[in-house]
Protein backbone atom coordinates (compact mmCIF):
# COMPACT_ATOMS: atom_id res chain seq x y z
CA UNK A 1 0.00 0.00 0.00
CA UNK A 2 1.13 3.26 -0.91
CA UNK A 3 1.34 5.72 1.66
CA UNK A 4 -0.15 9.10 1.25
CA UNK A 5 -1.74 8.76 -2.44
CA UNK A 6 -5.04 9.54 -1.58
CA UNK A 7 -4.03 12.88 0.18
CA UNK A 8 -1.43 13.74 -2.48
CA UNK A 9 -4.27 13.27 -5.32
CA UNK A 10 -6.74 15.13 -3.78
CA UNK A 11 -4.35 18.14 -3.24
CA UNK A 12 -3.15 18.14 -6.87
CA UNK A 13 -6.47 18.53 -7.75
CA UNK A 14 -6.96 21.29 -6.07
CA UNK A 15 -4.22 23.13 -6.88
CA UNK A 16 -5.19 22.14 -10.58
CA UNK A 17 -8.43 24.12 -9.63
CA UNK A 18 -6.98 27.28 -8.21
CA UNK A 19 -4.25 27.06 -11.11
CA UNK A 20 -7.82 27.67 -13.84
CA UNK A 21 -8.48 30.31 -12.15
CA UNK A 22 -4.99 31.82 -12.17
CA UNK A 23 -4.91 31.25 -15.70
CA UNK A 24 -8.86 32.62 -15.75
CA UNK A 25 -7.27 35.68 -13.55
CA UNK A 26 -4.70 36.54 -16.39
CA UNK A 27 -7.10 36.34 -18.54
CA UNK A 28 -4.31 33.76 -20.65
CA UNK A 29 -6.90 33.44 -23.80
CA UNK A 30 -7.26 37.69 -24.46
CA UNK A 31 -3.28 37.52 -24.00
CA UNK A 32 -3.10 34.67 -26.78
CA UNK A 33 -5.61 36.73 -28.79
CA UNK A 34 -3.12 39.71 -28.26
CA UNK A 35 -0.24 37.90 -29.27
CA UNK A 36 -1.71 36.70 -32.77
CA UNK A 37 -2.51 40.25 -33.53
CA UNK A 38 0.97 41.59 -32.38
CA UNK A 39 2.88 38.56 -34.46
CA UNK A 40 0.64 40.10 -37.34
CA UNK A 41 1.34 43.14 -37.28
CA UNK A 42 5.15 42.35 -36.87
CA UNK A 43 4.94 41.08 -39.88
CA UNK A 44 3.72 43.66 -41.73
CA UNK A 45 5.86 44.84 -44.21
CA UNK A 46 5.97 48.69 -42.77
CA UNK A 47 6.92 47.05 -39.38
CA UNK A 48 10.40 48.89 -39.03
CA UNK A 49 9.22 52.07 -40.29
CA UNK A 50 8.56 53.47 -36.70
CA UNK A 51 11.38 51.82 -34.08
CA UNK A 52 9.88 53.16 -30.96
CA UNK A 53 6.25 51.11 -32.34
CA UNK A 54 8.60 48.06 -33.36
CA UNK A 55 10.57 47.85 -30.14
CA UNK A 56 7.38 48.03 -27.81
CA UNK A 57 5.50 45.57 -29.69
CA UNK A 58 8.68 42.92 -29.67
CA UNK A 59 8.92 44.15 -25.70
CA UNK A 60 4.90 43.13 -25.42
CA UNK A 61 5.21 40.14 -27.30
CA UNK A 62 8.07 38.78 -24.98
CA UNK A 63 6.25 39.74 -21.86
CA UNK A 64 3.35 37.62 -23.35
CA UNK A 65 4.71 34.88 -24.54
CA UNK A 66 7.01 34.27 -21.00
CA UNK A 67 3.32 34.49 -19.06
CA UNK A 68 1.63 32.10 -21.35
CA UNK A 69 5.20 29.65 -21.30
CA UNK A 70 5.24 30.29 -17.18
CA UNK A 71 1.34 29.05 -17.44
CA UNK A 72 2.01 26.09 -19.64
CA UNK A 73 4.40 24.49 -17.89
CA UNK A 74 2.91 24.33 -14.51
CA UNK A 75 -0.12 22.62 -16.49
CA UNK A 76 2.64 20.13 -17.98
CA UNK A 77 4.05 20.18 -14.36
CA UNK A 78 0.22 18.77 -12.97
CA UNK A 79 -0.14 16.47 -15.83
CA UNK A 80 3.52 15.01 -14.93
CA UNK A 81 2.75 14.63 -11.34
CA UNK A 82 -0.75 13.19 -12.50
CA UNK A 83 1.40 10.08 -13.89
CA UNK A 84 3.96 9.80 -11.71
CA UNK A 85 0.92 9.39 -9.07
CA UNK A 86 -0.58 6.47 -11.26
CA UNK A 87 2.85 4.96 -11.95
CA UNK A 88 3.20 4.61 -8.12
CA UNK A 89 0.07 3.04 -7.22
CA UNK A 90 0.47 0.51 -10.24
CA UNK A 91 3.81 -0.65 -9.14
CA UNK A 92 3.63 -0.12 -5.80
CA UNK A 93 6.72 2.65 -5.66
CA UNK A 94 6.40 4.44 -2.65
CA UNK A 95 9.70 6.44 -3.26
CA UNK A 96 7.96 7.89 -6.56
CA UNK A 97 5.32 8.65 -4.68
CA UNK A 98 7.68 10.61 -2.27
CA UNK A 99 8.94 12.46 -5.17
CA UNK A 100 5.07 12.99 -6.42
CA UNK A 101 4.83 14.80 -2.77
CA UNK A 102 8.00 16.60 -3.45
CA UNK A 103 6.79 18.06 -6.81
CA UNK A 104 3.46 19.05 -5.42
CA UNK A 105 5.29 21.23 -3.28
CA UNK A 106 7.13 22.95 -5.94
CA UNK A 107 3.86 23.18 -8.05
CA UNK A 108 2.08 24.94 -5.08
CA UNK A 109 4.60 27.18 -4.81
CA UNK A 110 4.73 28.20 -8.66
CA UNK A 111 1.11 28.67 -8.78
CA UNK A 112 1.32 31.28 -5.56
CA UNK A 113 4.02 32.79 -7.54
CA UNK A 114 2.01 33.31 -10.56
CA UNK A 115 -1.59 33.77 -8.84
CA UNK A 116 0.50 37.29 -7.66
CA UNK A 117 0.77 38.69 -11.12
CA UNK A 118 -2.60 38.79 -11.10
CA UNK A 119 -2.59 41.28 -9.04
CA UNK A 120 0.09 42.87 -10.73
CA UNK A 121 -2.37 45.69 -12.80
CA UNK A 122 0.14 48.93 -12.50
CA UNK A 123 1.18 50.67 -15.61
CA UNK A 124 4.68 49.44 -14.66
CA UNK A 125 4.35 46.51 -12.58
CA UNK A 126 6.37 44.57 -15.16
CA UNK A 127 9.13 46.66 -15.14
CA UNK A 128 12.86 47.17 -13.33
CA UNK A 129 12.83 48.41 -10.69
CA UNK A 130 15.39 50.95 -8.60
CA UNK A 131 15.68 51.22 -5.13
CA UNK A 132 17.24 53.85 -2.74
CA UNK A 133 18.56 53.28 1.03
CA UNK A 134 18.79 56.16 2.87
CA UNK A 135 19.83 56.44 6.52
CA UNK A 136 17.63 58.59 9.12
CA UNK A 137 18.81 60.61 12.12
CA UNK A 138 20.78 58.50 14.64
CA UNK A 139 24.14 58.51 13.07
CA UNK A 140 26.34 55.12 13.11
CA UNK A 141 23.21 52.96 14.38
CA UNK A 142 20.91 54.51 11.51
CA UNK A 143 23.40 53.87 8.85
CA UNK A 144 24.16 50.02 9.91
CA UNK A 145 20.55 49.76 10.17
CA UNK A 146 20.99 50.62 6.54
CA UNK A 147 23.07 48.16 5.22
CA UNK A 148 21.41 45.61 7.04
CA UNK A 149 18.25 46.77 5.09
CA UNK A 150 20.34 46.80 2.03
CA UNK A 151 21.95 42.71 2.43
CA UNK A 152 18.40 41.99 3.13
CA UNK A 153 16.51 43.46 -0.38
CA UNK A 154 19.55 41.67 -2.23
CA UNK A 155 19.43 38.37 -0.49
CA UNK A 156 15.89 38.85 -1.59
CA UNK A 157 16.31 39.26 -5.24
CA UNK A 158 18.62 36.06 -5.25
CA UNK A 159 16.10 33.89 -3.99
CA UNK A 160 13.64 35.41 -6.51
CA UNK A 161 16.09 35.51 -9.14
CA UNK A 162 16.06 39.07 -10.10
CA UNK A 163 19.55 40.46 -10.83
CA UNK A 164 21.11 43.53 -8.73
CA UNK A 165 23.32 46.42 -9.95
CA UNK A 166 25.06 48.75 -7.62
CA UNK A 167 24.23 52.40 -9.15
CA UNK A 168 25.38 54.51 -6.04
CA UNK A 169 26.96 53.90 -2.70
CA UNK A 170 27.79 56.05 0.15
CA UNK A 171 29.82 54.48 3.45
CA UNK A 172 28.85 55.00 6.61
CA UNK A 173 31.10 57.62 9.08
CA UNK A 174 32.17 54.64 11.06
CA UNK A 175 29.98 52.04 10.02
CA UNK A 176 27.04 51.04 8.36
CA UNK A 177 26.12 52.60 5.07
CA UNK A 178 24.53 56.49 4.88
CA UNK A 179 22.66 55.90 1.04
CA UNK A 180 22.78 53.22 -1.56
CA UNK A 181 21.29 53.01 -4.86
CA UNK A 182 21.04 50.04 -6.81
CA UNK A 183 18.75 48.51 -9.88
CA UNK A 184 16.97 44.80 -9.28
CA UNK A 185 16.06 43.71 -12.57
CA UNK A 186 13.78 40.64 -13.58
CA UNK A 187 10.39 39.77 -14.69
CA UNK A 188 7.53 42.00 -12.30
CA UNK A 189 10.58 43.62 -10.10
CA UNK A 190 8.96 46.95 -9.86
CA UNK A 191 5.50 45.00 -9.05
CA UNK A 192 7.03 42.69 -6.39
CA UNK A 193 8.70 45.90 -4.51
CA UNK A 194 7.08 49.16 -4.47
CA UNK A 195 4.85 48.01 -1.75
CA UNK A 196 8.13 48.70 0.18
CA UNK A 197 8.42 52.02 -0.45
CA UNK A 198 8.61 53.99 2.81
CA UNK A 199 10.11 54.32 6.38
CA UNK A 200 11.10 50.81 7.98
CA UNK A 201 11.83 50.97 12.00
CA UNK A 202 14.72 49.01 14.10
CA UNK A 203 14.26 48.54 17.71
CA UNK A 204 17.05 46.58 19.41
CA UNK A 205 20.18 47.20 22.05
CA UNK A 206 22.68 49.02 19.72
CA UNK A 207 25.99 47.19 19.49
CA UNK A 208 27.47 50.90 19.44
CA UNK A 209 26.32 51.81 22.70
CA UNK A 210 28.59 50.72 25.18
CA UNK A 211 25.98 50.79 28.00
CA UNK A 212 23.71 48.56 25.69
CA UNK A 213 20.93 50.32 25.85
CA UNK A 214 18.25 49.73 23.21
CA UNK A 215 17.47 52.35 20.42
CA UNK A 216 15.44 53.05 17.51
CA UNK A 217 16.84 53.39 14.09
CA UNK A 218 14.96 54.24 10.96
CA UNK A 219 16.04 54.18 7.48
CA UNK A 220 13.57 55.04 4.46
CA UNK A 221 13.18 53.08 1.18
CA UNK A 222 12.35 54.39 -2.57
CA UNK A 223 11.36 52.59 -4.92
CA UNK A 224 10.56 53.75 -8.86
CA UNK A 225 10.33 51.82 -12.07
CA UNK A 226 12.74 51.90 -14.51
CA UNK A 227 10.88 53.21 -17.55
CA UNK A 228 12.60 53.83 -21.12
CA UNK A 229 12.51 57.05 -22.91
CA UNK A 230 9.45 57.11 -24.54
CA UNK A 231 8.73 60.71 -25.21
CA UNK A 232 6.19 61.32 -22.71
CA UNK A 233 8.13 62.73 -20.37
CA UNK A 234 10.31 65.69 -21.95
CA UNK A 235 13.02 66.90 -19.20
CA UNK A 236 14.36 70.22 -19.12
CA UNK A 237 17.97 70.25 -18.98
CA UNK A 238 18.30 74.40 -17.97
CA UNK A 239 16.26 72.56 -14.91
CA UNK A 240 18.72 70.14 -13.88
CA UNK A 241 21.95 70.98 -12.23
CA UNK A 242 24.85 68.44 -13.38
CA UNK A 243 27.40 67.57 -10.54
CA UNK A 244 30.38 65.33 -11.28
CA UNK A 245 32.96 64.43 -8.40
CA UNK A 246 35.36 61.27 -7.54
CA UNK A 247 33.62 57.92 -7.12
CA UNK A 248 33.78 57.02 -3.20
CA UNK A 249 31.94 53.52 -3.33
CA UNK A 250 33.89 50.17 -3.93
CA UNK A 251 33.56 49.72 -7.98
CA UNK A 252 36.40 48.31 -9.76
CA UNK A 253 40.01 49.84 -10.94
CA UNK A 254 38.50 53.15 -12.27
CA UNK A 255 36.93 54.25 -8.82
CA UNK A 256 38.97 57.55 -6.98
CA UNK A 257 40.62 57.93 -10.34
CA UNK A 258 38.96 59.98 -12.26
CA UNK A 259 35.42 63.11 -12.14
CA UNK A 260 33.23 60.20 -13.46
CA UNK A 261 30.63 60.05 -10.81
CA UNK A 262 27.37 62.75 -11.58
CA UNK A 263 25.24 64.01 -9.38
CA UNK A 264 22.07 64.99 -10.72
CA UNK A 265 19.59 67.91 -8.73
CA UNK A 266 16.14 68.59 -10.79
CA UNK A 267 15.03 72.00 -9.64
CA UNK A 268 11.71 72.21 -9.43
CA UNK A 269 10.86 69.00 -7.72
CA UNK A 270 14.40 68.78 -5.57
CA UNK A 271 14.29 65.08 -6.62
CA UNK A 272 18.38 64.23 -6.34
CA UNK A 273 19.67 61.41 -7.97
CA UNK A 274 23.60 59.69 -8.73
CA UNK A 275 25.62 57.36 -10.41
CA UNK A 276 28.56 56.18 -9.95
CA UNK A 277 29.43 52.70 -10.94
CA UNK A 278 29.49 53.09 -14.77
CA UNK A 279 32.63 53.28 -16.12
CA UNK A 280 32.77 56.87 -17.72
CA UNK A 281 31.26 60.00 -16.74
CA UNK A 282 29.10 59.67 -19.88
CA UNK A 283 27.34 56.28 -18.69
CA UNK A 284 27.02 57.44 -15.55
CA UNK A 285 24.93 60.76 -17.03
CA UNK A 286 22.74 58.64 -18.91
CA UNK A 287 22.28 56.56 -16.03
CA UNK A 288 21.12 59.04 -13.82
CA UNK A 289 18.81 60.60 -16.35
CA UNK A 290 16.97 57.13 -16.90
CA UNK A 291 16.66 57.16 -12.63
CA UNK A 292 15.60 60.69 -12.81
CA UNK A 293 13.08 59.84 -15.58
CA UNK A 294 12.11 57.31 -13.19
CA UNK A 295 11.60 59.63 -9.89
CA UNK A 296 9.44 62.01 -12.16
CA UNK A 297 7.22 59.45 -13.22
CA UNK A 298 6.96 57.63 -10.14
CA UNK A 299 5.95 61.38 -8.55
CA UNK A 300 3.55 62.06 -11.36
CA UNK A 301 1.75 58.51 -10.46
CA UNK A 302 1.55 59.21 -7.36
CA UNK A 303 0.20 62.88 -7.54
CA UNK A 304 -2.81 61.35 -9.56
CA UNK A 305 -3.44 58.75 -6.47
CA UNK A 306 -3.35 61.43 -4.28
CA UNK A 307 -5.89 63.84 -6.05
CA UNK A 308 -8.14 60.71 -6.54
CA UNK A 309 -7.69 59.77 -3.11
CA UNK A 310 -9.32 63.57 -2.47
CA UNK A 311 -12.13 63.15 -4.46
CA UNK A 312 -12.92 59.86 -3.38
CA UNK A 313 -13.14 61.53 0.63
CA UNK A 314 -10.49 59.30 1.68
CA UNK A 315 -8.55 60.11 5.00
CA UNK A 316 -5.32 57.92 4.49
CA UNK A 317 -3.31 59.48 1.68
CA UNK A 318 0.30 58.01 0.37
CA UNK A 319 3.35 59.37 2.15
CA UNK A 320 6.84 59.28 2.00
CA UNK A 321 7.36 59.81 5.41
CA UNK A 322 5.34 56.40 6.15
CA UNK A 323 6.33 53.94 8.53
CA UNK A 324 5.27 50.68 7.33
CA UNK A 325 6.94 48.33 9.41
CA UNK A 326 8.93 47.63 12.37
CA UNK A 327 11.69 45.49 13.37
CA UNK A 328 12.04 44.63 17.05
CA UNK A 329 14.90 42.69 18.10
CA UNK A 330 14.88 43.18 21.86
CA UNK A 331 12.96 42.95 24.07
CA UNK A 332 11.46 40.24 21.76
CA UNK A 333 11.35 39.52 17.78
CA UNK A 334 8.88 40.56 15.66
CA UNK A 335 8.36 41.90 12.46
CA UNK A 336 5.21 43.94 11.51
CA UNK A 337 3.77 45.28 8.78
CA UNK A 338 1.33 48.48 9.98
CA UNK A 339 -0.25 48.86 6.71
CA UNK A 340 -1.62 45.18 6.59
CA UNK A 341 -0.52 43.70 9.83
CA UNK A 342 0.96 40.52 8.77
CA UNK A 343 4.10 39.69 10.84
CA UNK A 344 6.54 37.27 11.30
CA UNK A 345 8.80 35.93 15.07
CA UNK A 346 11.53 34.70 12.53
CA UNK A 347 13.49 37.69 12.42
CA UNK A 348 17.15 35.95 11.54
CA UNK A 349 14.66 34.35 8.11
CA UNK A 350 13.25 37.98 7.23
CA UNK A 351 16.51 39.67 7.67
CA UNK A 352 18.05 37.12 5.28
CA UNK A 353 15.34 38.32 2.76
CA UNK A 354 12.50 36.07 3.12
CA UNK A 355 10.35 38.76 3.17
CA UNK A 356 7.71 37.18 0.11
CA UNK A 357 5.02 37.02 3.06
CA UNK A 358 4.79 40.85 3.34
CA UNK A 359 5.01 41.78 -0.30
CA UNK A 360 2.24 39.08 -0.86
CA UNK A 361 0.14 40.65 2.31
CA UNK A 362 0.59 44.08 0.63
CA UNK A 363 -0.34 43.05 -2.90
CA UNK A 364 -3.51 41.26 -1.39
CA UNK A 365 -4.87 44.59 0.34
CA UNK A 366 -4.08 46.61 -2.36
Amino acid sequence: MIVGLEKYSLELSQIKDRLLEVGDGLNISQMEQELLELKEEMNSPNFWDDLDRSRAVNQRISAIETKIEHYDSLKEMCDDIVTMLELSQDEGDQSMADEAASELEKLEHQVDMLALETLMRGDYDENDAILSLHAGAGGTEAQDWTQMLYRMYTRYCERSGFKVSLLDYLDGDEAGTKSVTFEVSGPNAYGYLRGEKGVHRLVRISPFDSNARRHTSFSSLDVAPVIEDDGKLVIDMEEVRVDTYRSTGAGGQHVNKTDSAVRLTHMPSGIVVACQNERSQVQNKEKALQMLRAKLIELREREKEEQMADIKGEMKKIEWGSQIRSYVFQPYTMVKDHRTGYESGNIEDVMDGNIDGFITAYLKMQ
